[in-house]
């Protein structure tokens, strides 16, 4: 399997060094949706799909003014999973199945524009984005995102132990070296997806945590990220308890399992690069300069 690490959307929310912790003083920061396209024997895989061409034209439609004004989508078409995949020379069809950590708008946005491609996900969030019965869902979850989705597989949390997670399970027609780890806390339904490589193994954690610090162990998030964490999420006690499950995940098997998020650029940058996650201190030198983004497909 060839694995493809892509931007999907990039996000300008304010605060600066105190929500990405590098870009200097308290303006626009930067944070991207870290996707993965996978190339198997059976067809393109997708890890999240971020926002889509209908989210991009159309985004007040698909996107509440909530999230609009907090995380400040920059909306730009060549952004989406649907352009880049057309540029690595691939056909939007090509993509057979899409893996989604969560429903939230900024993970699910491209799904319509892979219409004959299986949807999984696990039932519970599938579930949460269908109730929409609580202030947070009705702003997070988009039914216009949704609504036209004709393939769903959805699980329930059962399976096998996996580097100490339980209910870890394969998935419906698709390769067993990718399986979903159940990861809630940030919405109800929320999975990691994790893929055995030649090197190792990949586990894209979603919304799990957000800032590379977080994996530390000496834990370190931002005060914006910290913050914003707790306004999203579904629960709680659950959400820290995946997080320092991870903790301990990243301290133990560190040359097994590479952990990463979704919206941390100098994660995603530093995969793009080549980089392993036991390289992601927070006081790690990046051999780029993270002021100039634009050729790392973050701008």
């Amino acid at each position: 399997m060839r694995i493809h690490h892509l931007n999907c959307a990039s996000f300008c929310p304010y605060g600066g060094h105190l929500m990405d912790g590098m870009t200097p003083g308290i303006g626009p920061a930067r944070l991207v949706c870290h996707t993965l396209l996978i190339e198997t024997e059976k067809g393109l895989v997708l890890i999240d799909t971020g926002l889509g061409l209908n989210d991009i034209h159309k985004s007040h439609e698909r996107i509440t003014n909530f999230f609009h004004k907090l995380v400040r989508p920059l909306l730009k078409e060549e952004e989406t999973a649907h352009y880049q995949i057309k540029a690595l020379g691939f056909k939007p069809e090509d993509v057979r199945h899409i893996i989604l950590t969560h429903l939230d708008f900024d993970h699910a946005g491209g799904i319509d524009d892979f219409p004959n491609a299986k949807v999984h996900v696990m039932h519970a969030e599938s579930d949460a984005a269908q109730k929409r019965d609580t202030y947070l869902s009705k702003n997070r979850y988009s039914p216009s995102q949704l609504k036209n989705i004709k393939h769903w597989n959805t699980y329930y949390p059962e399976g096998e132990r996996w580097f100490g997670f339980q209910a870890v399970r394969d998935l419906e027609d698709l390769p067993p070296e990718i399986l979903l780890v159940p990861l809630i806390g940030h919405t109800e339904g929320h999975a990691g997806v994790a893929i055995h490589t030649d090197q190792g193994w990949l586990l894209h954690a979603g919304d799990a945590y957000f800032y590379r610090g977080e994996m530390d162990s000496t834990y370190h998030c931002t005060p914006g990220l910290r913050a914003y964490q707790k306004l999203v999420e579904a629960n709680r006690p659950m959400r820290l308890m995946n997080q320092q499950r991870l903790r301990h995940l990243a301290a133990s098997h560190s040359h097994d399992v590479t952990i990463f998020c979704a919206h941390d650029a100098i994660e995603y940058l530093s995969l793009k690069e080549g980089l392993q996650r036991n390289l992601l201190s927070t006081d790690y030198q990046l051999p780029f300069d993270s002021d100039d983004l634009s050729g790392l497909g973050l701008s």
